[in-house]
């Protein structure tokens, strides 16, 4: 079983997008774990979670942004290499997460 983690920030307008994308690959994959949803609401919290911004998905403790895995933790929001919606992540990155 995944542990699956959703980060955000307060008032991220892309956080309900990129739920409602992640909730949409689980069901397609019958993945029943449950989202931990976690509120970043310091710069301590973002290093602490290594949030790379709002909105984020980990999948076991990784990114699923896996050429960021390495960047510095970011209190703020983020863009993807997203080109219809640079601020959350494609489907095809969370369904990698989890294949």
């Amino acid at each position: 079983m995944p542990s699956i983690k959703f980060l955000y920030i307060k008032g991220c307008p892309n956080a309900q997008p990129a739920l409602e994308l992640l909730k949409k690959v689980l069901e397609d994959k019958s993945i029943e774990d449950e989202v931990e949803m976690i509120r970043i609401i310091s710069e301590a919290d973002a290093v602490k979670y290594n949030f790379l911004g709002s909105p984020s998905i980990q999948v076991d403790g990784e990114d699923i942004e896996v050429k960021r895995r390495g960047d510095k933790a970011v209190f703020g929001c983020r863009l993807y290499k997203n080109k219809e919606n640079p601020g959350i992540p494609t489907l095809e990155m969370i369904i990698n997460a989890f294949s």
